[in-house]
């Protein structure tokens, strides 16, 4: 099969020729039909994952139809068209158990532990505890975003933040987590304002249904937002989201940092704020986010802004991100 393949933390990857994938005893090998850029993948490429070790195939958030299944899976066959959050949970651990495998102690992550998707195959782990069918109509570019950027949104604004119609929520980054938290808070019935430095993201969020976008340094201290969501992965933006809180409102943090934030300890205590973590989805947890998707009320494809085969992958997962932009590799493009 051709691949992507990192040899060298910064350094342009190459696409080359490597065996087809075997499935695990209890895992698959998809075709790939789709795959996005994220920009946890950047943080694979550049070394800051202490997990990542090289040469790797990366990508986590991919839809393809499963080609081989290994002798213990029960649940997929071949044929099925599926997705997988990027988080595969053991399915044997008792977070596993209780439907919590996003934080599984023993999860693998592809493009992480293991070869991702930025290939024609991938090998996906424990099929019967992860994988999730997908309905044959649904575009593959805006399906592979759901397995980790809508996931990671959808989860974040309604199980963590619990969003309800009428809350003002505010979006810190207009990166793919970011837009994608605008689409799901939009349809809760929130109030979504957006801060991003950049021009471009802050008009891809008011097209993608936020009421207001602002450069973050024009964010007001205590703004009165029950939620913020903080996809920027940026120290500075944590502590403006915090500042910009209402009394007892709640900060959840998705954006992965590379530098520890200051965080506002005293004004936490005296305004009773809420600072959660968020880390992905659940496979168990699908099914709202699904029937959103089949029922037409949220189309990840409407993120999508470009397209590329696998030869132009290297060098988009390479380039500084644009704002605004969601990249999707299609194998067969």
């Amino acid at each position: 099969m051709r691949a992507v393949v990192i040899t060298e933390f910064g350094a342009e990857p190459a696409v080359v020729e490597r065996p087809d994938p075997a499935p695990d005893p209890d895992g698959v090998v998809v075709a790939v039909e789709a795959t996005g850029l994220c920009a946890s993948d950047r943080f694979a490429w550049r070394g800051h994952d202490d997990g990542v070790v090289l040469p790797l195939v990366p990508g986590h958030e991919l839809a393809g139809r499963v080609v081989a299944v290994g002798p213990e899976v029960r649940r997929v066959a071949v044929g099925d068209r599926v997705l997988t959050p990027f988080v595969e949970g053991c399915g044997r651990c008792a977070e596993c158990a209780a439907g919590q495998a996003q934080v599984c102690p023993d999860q693998s992550q592809p493009g992480f532990t293991h070869d991702g998707s930025f290939a024609e195959y991938v090998a996906l782990r424990h099929a019967d505890t992860n994988l999730i069918g997908l309905p044959e109509g649904l575009d593959a570019g805006g399906a592979a975003l759901l397995g980790c950027r809508v996931a990671t949104a959808h989860r974040a604004v309604v199980a963590r933040a619990r969003v309800r119609a009428g809350d003002r929520v505010l979006v810190l980054g207009a990166g793919g987590v970011g837009l994608a938290a605008v689409l799901v808070a939009g349809l809760l019935g929130a109030e979504v304002v957006v801060a991003d430095p950049a021009p471009a993201a802050r008009e891809r969020a008011l097209a993608l249904g936020a009421v207001h976008a602002l450069d973050p340094a024009e964010l007001p201290g205590d703004g009165g937002f029950a939620v913020a969501i903080e996809a920027a992965g940026r120290p500075e933006s944590l502590t403006a989201g915090l500042g910009a809180l209402r009394r007892q409102g709640t900060l959840v943090q998705v954006g992965l940092l590379t530098a520890a934030p200051v965080v506002p300890v005293p004004a936490m205590i005296a305004r009773e704020l809420a600072v959660l973590g968020s880390h992905g989805m659940a496979a168990a947890d699908y099914p709202a986010l699904m029937e959103l998707v089949t029922s037409g009320r949220l189309d990840p494809a409407r993120l999508v802004t470009r397209r590329v085969g696998l030869d132009e992958a290297p060098a988009a997962l390479a380039a500084a991100p644009v704002p605004g932009e969601v990249v999707v590799v299609e194998p067969g493009r």
